[in-house]
């Protein structure tokens, strides 16, 4: 049976003077159950019984048409692609063959650009059309082969407030960077190195920005003591301080701030004051 959405293997049924028609492995020569592999795609030397290898989709009429080349994304798997243009009806994304691949607004889960690059699953619409999706958290991987404290990179391809930034680990392994870790600001579409927290009992994986805490703590106390000494050796921030007015300052949750500074003072770096801190 010959699939759309997938690179197969059909055998040549029929030479035409504008290409090749193909069968599946049946080599049933009826019409209706071949598909055309146009004269360009043809290679030279092609006759009646050869094999060949293409992928399968509908081109500008919606009809089914077979290419030697290969796409950036078949059925199912998952890929980053480059938008090349969005329109009224949704956008439409390189992936490396002739017809571009359809994109719908309903299918985005933000706004994409023209030239943003996206992570995307190919899928058969009810229509039977070939549509890209940003929609693949079901799609992920959960048998990753990471651990605990190990250092993995992705890319960030959605983020929910109440649970934080949901990351596609080597862009096929399910993982989330919890809202309770996100200090700095993210956005979909944005590849980053984290830490592997923990490994869910269901092999989804929770990472983390920052270090582990001993590292963490030495970087973190010399960020605020570069910044204490670029603004003249005081700044107005101490362990009563507003979680908000910390993080906005310096990119770090409260805790990680108390810590950072009972290390400068343990150093004998700084001293706190009723208003802040002073550098020693």
């Amino acid at each position: 049976m010959i699939q759309l959405g997938k690179i197969q293997t059909l055998t040549v049924a029929k030479t035409t003077d504008f290409g090749v028609y193909l069968a599946d492995k049946d080599n049933n020569t009826r019409k209706e159950d071949t598909i055309l592999l146009p004269k360009s795609q043809v290679p030279a030397g092609t006759k009646i019984d050869d094999q060949l290898s293409v992928f399968v989709y509908k081109d500008s009429e919606d009809r089914p048409i077979a290419t030697s080349t290969t796409p950036k994304l078949t059925l199912k798997e998952i890929a980053v692609l480059k938008v090349k243009e969005v329109t009224s009806i949704g956008a439409f994304l390189d992936w490396g063959i002739a017809k571009d691949l359809f994109l719908p607004f309903k299918e985005q889960t933000h706004p994409v650009i023209s030239e943003e690059e996206v992570l995307v699953s190919l899928y058969i619409d009810k229509s039977k059309r070939l549509c890209a999706t940003m929609k693949i958290y079901d799609m992920l991987q959960t048998d990753s082969p990471y651990g605990k404290d190990d250092k993995v990179t992705g890319i960030i391809y959605e983020i929910i407030p109440a649970f934080g930034a949901f990351v596609a680990v080597d862009n096929k392994y399910s993982a989330l960077i919890p809202n309770k870790e996100l200090h700095t600001k993210l956005n979909p579409g944005e590849s980053i190195t984290a830490r592997v927290t923990m490994v869910q009992a269901d092999g989804k994986l929770d990472l983390s920005l920052r270090e582990k805490t001993y590292l963490q703590l030495d970087s973190d106390a010399e960020l605020i003591y570069e910044k204490l000494t670029a603004a003249g050796g005081f700044l107005p921030f101490h362990d009563k301080s507003e979680p908000d007015t910390i993080k906005n300052e310096f990119n770090l949750s409260k805790n990680a701030f108390k810590h950072a500074i009972g290390r400068l003072m343990k150093d004998n770096k700084i001293k706190i004051l009723e208003n802040g801190i002073q550098k020693m």
